[in-house]
């Protein structure tokens, strides 16, 4: 899902800035200038989404499964989408209060559904609480997290991140803080992943100086 469509989502229009240019012939842009990764140890992997875009609900369960085969000189963090957006603000705090609190894998797929199919508003805190009821050990421990300055700290960072990288559309991926992929450039959900396995081969030999 494209940046535009989704701020058009909730009632809002801006004047985008020009995205990277993809490369004559190739499934993936280069990000100008190269982002610092937050273990420069590793090669790390990012995957901006959000909730509400069903291409991402597409794409989960291939990446979820993708993700699990990845070599130990390679991190992977997934990002939820803000752009400046207080619903997505919203859906990016019960991504991470979620996370946090280990209740990810088993809400994730339950989130996608509630907010496509159920239309669920689980971008405001009341629903959040309620929904969260009788599918999590604690709700008051999640609301809290849910909450926190640190969720917040990371939402304001996920928007930052977007911005840098210039990501204007869902579900894309960023490999090394240099080269960004989606379906849209390379074709296909599948093709994204492949591509993202040759990028990842790259970035190796280019940190190796070949």
């Amino acid at each position: 899902m494209k940046r535009r469509d989704a701020l058009k989502l909730a009632g809002l229009a801006l004047i985008l800035p020009a995205a990277s240019v993809a490369r004559a012939n190739e499934p993936f842009q280069i990000i100008e200038p190269a982002q610092k990764a937050d273990d420069p140890s590793k090669i790390e992997v990012l995957e901006f989404f959000h909730y509400g875009c069903p291409h991402c609900r597409d794409f989960h369960p291939l990446i979820t499964a993708w993700k699990k085969k990845l070599p130990a000189d390679v991190v992977f963090r997934a990002v939820p989408a803000v752009w400046n957006n207080a619903q997505l603000g919203g859906l990016a705090r019960l991504y991470y209060a979620a996370e946090i609190t280990g209740n990810l894998a088993a809400l994730e797929p339950a989130i996608f559904a509630a907010v496509q199919d159920d239309k669920r508003p689980l971008f405001e805190e009341a629903q959040v609480s309620e929904w969260v009821s009788g599918k999590v050990s604690d709700v008051a421990k999640f609301i809290e997290t849910y909450k926190s300055f640190g969720v917040g700290s990371m939402v304001q960072r996920a928007d930052q991140l977007a911005r840098a990288m210039k990501i204007q559309g869902v579900p894309s991926m960023v490999i090394g803080g240099r080269y960004m992929t989606s379906a849209s450039l390379s074709g296909s959900h599948e093709n994204t992943l492949k591509t993202a396995d040759d990028l990842i081969a790259r970035v190796r030999k280019e940190r190796a100086g070949n």
